[in-house]
């Protein structure tokens, strides 16, 4: 069967390179490539709805697909976590929404292993940085991160972050510090540094091409034809066993 695409937020950087994606796969159809100046009745027959927009708009967007009886995939940063458990109330049955902070099939498995670790260390901090024009900071990546290791570290507790009322020390997000830079010649790069007695473990992801994140659009155009409830992260939707 044919998945019928709308892409909003279609000429931007991460938009232009879905959108480029979706005419060029058979499984897909795209409906509509919307700007910002584009109503969004355009997005009207499609199945699945790629949201690549900003975050001041975003919600608006999200809302009235599933309004519409589309399914969804928000590809904009700056979903908070209370915005996200927001939405399972907004789908009717059977109706779905992925949420992904990053397209980036590395990014999700650093996320992952990442969060594996941070149970064995009681020191956990985020280094983030992206290009000069990105507009929220901390990343939705490194909030997404630092929520895992947050879950993952449920039993043992927050992580220790001393000083941390000096600006600084960055912004804590579930107990982890987060430092975030925005400068020219960097695309993404993100570091988690755990530590312990004698010794630190450093978890690093780099994109250096918008092409990291092509093989993750497409993998989560096609679980959000048949996606119900909320799910986050592309990591969700990777097979981490190894099984076929």
């Amino acid at each position: 069967m044919t998945i019928r695409v709308a892409v909003t937020g279609a000429t931007g950087k991460l938009g232009s390179v879905a959108v480029r994606l979706i005419e060029a796969a058979e499984e897909f159809e795209l409906v509509a490539a919307l700007d910002s100046k584009a109503p969004l009745t355009e997005m009207l027959g499609a199945n699945v709805l790629l949201d690549v927009t900003l975050p001041s708009v975003s919600a608006t967007i999200v809302e009235y697909a599933l309004g519409e009886g589309l399914n969804v995939v928000v590809g904009t940063s700056g979903w908070t976590a209370e915005r996200i458990a927001a939405l399972g109330s907004s789908l009717a049955e059977g109706q779905g929404v992925i949420v992904i902070p990053n397209f980036s099939l590395g990014s999700a498995l650093a996320t992952s292993f990442a969060a594996a670790a941070s149970r064995f260390y009681d020191s956990v901090e985020i280094v983030e940085a992206h290009r000069a024009t990105k507009i929220d900071s901390p990343s939705g990546t490194a909030v997404r991160t630092a929520e895992l290791i947050g879950e993952a570290r449920a039993t043992r507790g927050p992580v220790v972050a001393p000083h941390s009322d000096q600006r600084a020390r960055g912004q804590q997000v579930a107990s982890v510090p987060i430092h975030s830079m925005r400068m020219q010649g960097i695309v993404a790069r993100q570091e988690v540094v755990l530590g312990g007695a004698g010794e630190t473990l450093s978890i690093a992801h780099n994109t250096v091409d918008s092409s990291a994140y092509e093989a993750g659009i497409l993998l989560a155009l096609r679980a959000a034809a048949g996606a119900t409830g909320v799910t986050v992260g592309l990591e969700s939707l990777i097979d981490l066993s190894g099984s076929e």
